[in-house]
């Protein structure tokens, strides 16, 4: 089965498996990582912000504008930024490795 990695804000990597289809939220929140997700995936916040490794960023599917507009709000925003509610794993995705930012901003409360 695919894997994903996982790096906490204190550096700390978690190598989990991914199953295909399955939405980046999806496989951290089943792996008990602490990735909020408020809007359960609607793209309506920006609280599963992840920074995705400079090298598998151009291996992800192109950014929708209405991710690029939620990604606005996102703490620590850089240009490997994406919301792992919007990434899907896949066979070419095997290996992917992601980054917590060290905060998020829930706007939804």
């Amino acid at each position: 089965m695919p894997k994903i990695i996982f790096i906490k804000p204190n550096g700390i990597e978690h190598e989990v498996e991914a199953p295909l289809g399955k939405s980046l939220l999806d496989i951290a929140q089943a792996n008990n990582i602490e990735i909020e997700g408020a809007c359960e995936g609607s793209l309506a916040c920006s609280t599963c912000h992840v920074i995705v490794k400079d090298n598998w960023f151009d291996c992800l599917k192109p950014i929708k504008e209405e991710e690029s507009d939620m990604l606005d709000l996102a703490y620590g925003l850089t240009r490997y930024s994406r919301l792992c509610c919007q990434i899907l794993m896949s066979e070419d995705l095997d290996g992917l490795v992601v980054s917590l930012p060290l905060e998020t901003h829930n706007l939804m409360i």
